[in-house]
């Protein structure tokens, strides 16, 4: 073999090697990023992950927290009452104490009318106090209510109409004559509450996008987990409990399900992910915003991503600022109609 030979071979050989290395690194380089193998994984709700000097969460140290008041644990009774302000409401007038059974008996099948909460509450002999039906009790008169708008839309006819129906029915079952506001008036406050409530809803997200490398959903989870976020019930969704369990979390954090539900999660490329707030569903004094900010921050530093509206414009510290700004006003209106952020009313107004 020539000189000249031997020389193209070797320039082929190198040339082919070339290509390998460079084909294997932009393999590497384009895997999505993989959770650190010496920390614990966020692997269950019952067990989240924290790190204490990340920690956004009010629970921190102080066991478990499930999302949206489901999971594997039990979660503490909440009772809902019964209010003027957002529900529409029937007295049930009885000549004779009811048992608790009859009454629990007597109730619809259904705890709906159309897409509105229904209820039934009763006078308790024992404290003169209006609550939840018990079979323990005894009840001296009833009333029933059904609400007048959530995020389905206002209360209309129809649904008014089924409501009487409804609490006709369960009336004549324990022996009460019920009293009906009029339909026309109900009708029409459920439309001013309904519009009131459209425009001070807000559900505020950011997207955090990656800057280079994708990551998997183990990246992301170890990641979040740190700042107390755990699992949610949904796949691809975690998020950062209330500090008392059964309320509504306070931050969301979701990404793509089909990743989180893939055969090998591993190979997912997750190259977004959003950090959400339901504003009405958290008190103000717990800043949430806040929060949603600092963890926005504290999660693109560490996993090299960016924060962006949802057009993928780039948020800055001043636009974030004007959006602290504005919730703050939102804040006041909600207060000011008596339907405060995290309280029992706007939460039901605003589901």
């Amino acid at each position: 073999m020539s000189s000249l030979q031997m020389s193209l071979a070797a320039i082929g050989a190198l040339t082919v090697g070339a290509v390998v290395i460079y084909n294997q690194w932009t393999s590497r380089k384009n895997e999505p990023r993989q959770a650190d193998p010496l920390r614990e994984p966020v692997a269950s709700v019952t067990e989240p992950v924290l790190d204490t000097e990340l920690d956004l969460s009010p629970t921190a140290g102080q066991g478990p927290a499930l999302d949206d008041g489901f999971g594997s644990l039990p979660v503490l009774e909440r009772k809902i009452a019964l209010d003027a302000l957002i529900d529409v409401i029937a007295l049930i007038e009885v000549d004779q104490p009811v048992s608790g059974d009859a009454a629990l008996a007597a109730l619809p099948v259904t705890r709906r009318v159309g897409s509105k909460l229904f209820m039934v509450e009763g006078l308790s002999q024992e404290t003169g106090l209006w609550d939840s039906l018990t079979p323990s009790r005894r009840y001296t008169a009833f009333q029933a209510g059904v609400q007048l708008a959530n995020r389905m839309g206002a209360l209309n006819n129809i649904e008014f109409s089924e409501f009487v129906v409804k609490t006709q029915a369960f009336a004549d079952a324990v022996g009460g004559t019920p009293s009906f506001s009029d339909m026309l008036e109900e009708v029409a406050r459920a439309r001013e509450l309904d519009q009131f409530a459209s425009v001070h809803d807000a559900q505020l997200s950011f997207t955090l996008c990656a800057r280079s490398a994708a990551w998997s959903p183990g990246y992301i989870q170890q990641h979040a987990g740190r700042l107390g976020f755990v699992p949610g019930v949904m796949p691809g969704r975690m998020v950062l409990p209330a500090a008392e369990q059964g309320l509504p979390p306070v931050l969301a954090l979701t990404f793509d399900s089909h990743a989180a539900l893939a055969d090998d999660p591993a190979l997912s490329a997750i190259r977004s992910f959003a950090l959400s707030l339901d504003v009405p569903q958290t008190a103000r004094e717990d800043e949430p915003f806040t929060r949603l900010r600092e963890a926005g921050r504290l999660l693109a530093e560490a996993m090299d991503g960016v924060i962006t509206d949802g057009e993928g414009q780039s948020l800055s510290a001043d636009a974030l600022d004007q959006i602290g700004g504005d919730l703050q006003q939102l804040y006041d209106a909600l207060d000011a109609r008596e339907l405060s952020a995290g309280s029992p009313q706007a939460r039901r107004l605003f589901s």
